[in-house]
C-alpha cells in the first residue's frame, strides 16, 4: 500500500485553507512519499486530481476524479477548463518542480497567470547537483523530450561547460554519448574526448545510481528508463572557434578551400544569426560551416558534400574546432536535400552545373525572407545565377573578390593572387 492509502483524503474540514485559485499545481519533488504539509493539504482538498500515470499511482486511494496527462495535451487541458468552470477544486501533481520543464508553464499559457497557483519542490537538477557537490546555478538545462535531434544540447555545449539534459526513450544517455563521439572526437583519436557524462538513475529510490562515464563507456551501456544526464566539458577543443581561421588550420583534401577573405565576405552576405538553420551546399572541408558556427553558436548547420574524403575532413574540422552544431551530410545535391529541415540561410560554394536545378530546389526550400549566397568562379555560372534571380524577382547584389595574400620573398614580401570569386548575395521575397 502506498503512502496515499494511509491518509484520510476525505477529511478535508481539518485541512488548513489556502488562497483560492482556479488551478493548483503541486510539485512532488524527487520523493512523493515525503511532502511538505502545505503540499499535502492542497492535494487532500482536490476534487479533480490531474497528473501522469506514474504520479497518480501515488494517490490511487484518493477519492477525487482522476485525469491522466498524456499527449496530445489539448483534450486534458480542455477537461481541466471545464472542471474549473464547474467550480471544482482542480489540483495538478507534477514530478520534481512544476516549473522545471514541467506542466506549470503550459497551464499558465493556457489559463493565465492569475488562474494558476504553484507549490514548488526540489527539481531533478537540484537533486543531481547535490549528488555531485556542484553549484546548480553553474549548470544550464535542456529537455530532449520529444526532440528529433540533439541540436539544442549541442548548441548549449558550445557555450557552457556543464549542461543537464532530461532524456526520453529516444534521446537516451548512450545516444547522447555516441553523438558527442561523432561530433567532438577526431577520427584518428589524436585528441582526448573533451566531455564526460554524469548519469543519474532512479534518484531517491532504492535503485539510485549516480556515475561518471567516458563517452566510450556511456555509448556502450544501458541505463534505467528514469534518468537524467549532465554533460561536463573536461577539455577545450584543440582549435579556437572564431571567424578568420587560417586556411592551413583546416584539415583539407588537396587544399581545396574557400580562402578566409572570401569566407568573410560570403558570411557577411549570408548574415547568419543565432537559431538559424543553415545549409552549406558543396561544403568542401566545411570551412564556411565552421565559421558560421562561430557566429551563431546556437542553431543547426548542415554541410552537404558528395566526396567521401571531404566529408571526413568536415568531421575532423568539427571536432578540431568544437563546432558541434555542424552536421556533415554525405550526399549529392539536390537529390539529398529532400530530407533536410527547411533552411533560413543557404550557402552554395559548389555543385552548380550548366542548369538551374540545384538553384530551383534550394530556392523552393528556403524560408521566405531567407538569404542565399552563391560563390562562382566562372562567368557562365555567374550569368546562370543572375538570370535565375532576375527571373524570380529576387533582390541581389554581386561582389567581386580578388584577394592577394602576402608571402615572404628575399627578405621582403610579395603578394600571391588567388582566383577571383563572384559573391552573389540574394534575399527571397517575403
Amino acid at each position: 500500500m502506498n503512502r496515499a492509502a494511509s491518509c484520510v483524503w476525505w477529511n478535508r474540514t481539518e485541512c488548513r485553507k489556502v488562497r483560492s485559485m482556479s488551478i493548483h499545481v503541486v510539485g512532488l519533488g524527487m520523493d512523493p512519499g515525503v511532502l511538505p504539509e502545505e503540499h499535502e493539504e492542497r492535494i487532500y482538498l482536490a476534487q479533480v486530481l490531474v497528473g501522469g500515470e506514474r504520479q497518480l499511482e501515488w494517490f490511487d486511494d484518493h477519492p477525487a476524479e482522476k485525469l491522466v496527462v498524456k499527449a496530445p495535451l489539448d483534450p486534458v487541458l480542455q477537461t481541466i477548463g471545464e472542471r474549473v468552470q464547474e467550480g471544482k477544486e482542480v489540483v495538478v501533481v507534477a514530478s520534481g518542480d512544476p516549473l522545471y520543464f514541467g506542466i506549470a508553464h503550459t497551464l499558465i499559457r493556457r489559463f493565465g497567470e492569475g488562474e494558476v497557483d504553484i507549490l514548488p519542490n526540489i527539481s531533478s537538477l537540484q537533486a543531481a547537483a547535490s549528488r555531485i557537490k556542484t553549484p546548480w546555478q553553474e549548470v544550464v538545462s535542456v529537455s530532449l523530450h520529444g526532440r528529433q535531434n540533439m541540436g539544442e544540447l549541442l548548441s548549449l555545449l558550445m557555450q557552457h561547460d556543464k549542461v543537464a539534459a532530461l532524456t526520453d526513450q529516444r534521446n537516451i544517455p548512450s545516444a547522447i554519448a555516441q553523438t558527442l563521439l561523432e561530433r567532438a572526437v577526431v577520427e584518428n583519436g589524436s585528441n582526448k574526448p573533451p566531455f564526460m557524462l554524469w548519469v543519474f538513475e532512479d534518484m531517491e529510490s532504492e535503485k539510485e545510481r549516480v556515475s561518471r562515464y567516458t563517452l566510450e563507456e556511456a555509448a556502450q551501456m544501458s541505463f534505467s528508463r528514469l534518468n537524467m544526464v549532465l554533460v561536463e566539458r573536461t577539455a577545450p577543443a584543440p582549435g579556437e572557434l572564431r571567424t578568420g581561421i587560417p586556411d592551413e588550420a583546416f584539415c583539407c583534401e588537396s587544399r581545396v578551400i574557400t580562402k578566409w577573405p572570401v569566407r568573410a565576405v560570403g558570411l557577411a552576405g549570408l548574415g547568419p544569426v543565432p537559431g538559424d538553420v543553415v545549409w552549406d551546399l558543396g561544403a568542401g572541408c566545411g570551412a564556411v560551416s565552421i565559421e558560421a558556427a562561430a557566429i551563431i553558436r546556437r542553431g543547426r548547420i548542415i554541410a552537404v558534400e558528395r566526396r567521401g574524403g571531404r566529408v571526413a575532413d568536415i568531421r575532423r574540422n568539427v571536432a578540431r574546432f568544437g563546432a558541434l552544431i555542424v552536421e556533415a551530410v554525405h550526399g549529392t545535391a539536390p537529390e539529398c536535400l529532400e530530407e533536410l529541415p527547411e533552411p533560413d540561410k543557404i550557402f552554395i560554394g559548389g555543385g552548380l552545373s550548366t542548369t538551374t536545378e540545384l538553384l530551383e530546389i534550394a530556392a523552393s526550400r528556403l524560408k521566405p525572407g531567407g538569404r542565399m549566397v552563391i560563390h562562382c568562379v566562372l562567368l557562365d555560372s555567374l550569368a546562370l545565377v543572375k538570370a535565375f534571380l532576375k527571373q524570380n524577382f529576387w533582390p541581389h547584389e554581386v561582389t567581386l573578390i580578388h584577394p592577394s595574400q602576402s608571402r615572404e620573398l628575399a627578405g621582403d614580401i610579395h603578394f600571391k593572387a588567388h582566383n577571383p570569386v563572384f559573391v552573389i548575395s540574394a534575399s527571397k521575397p517575403e
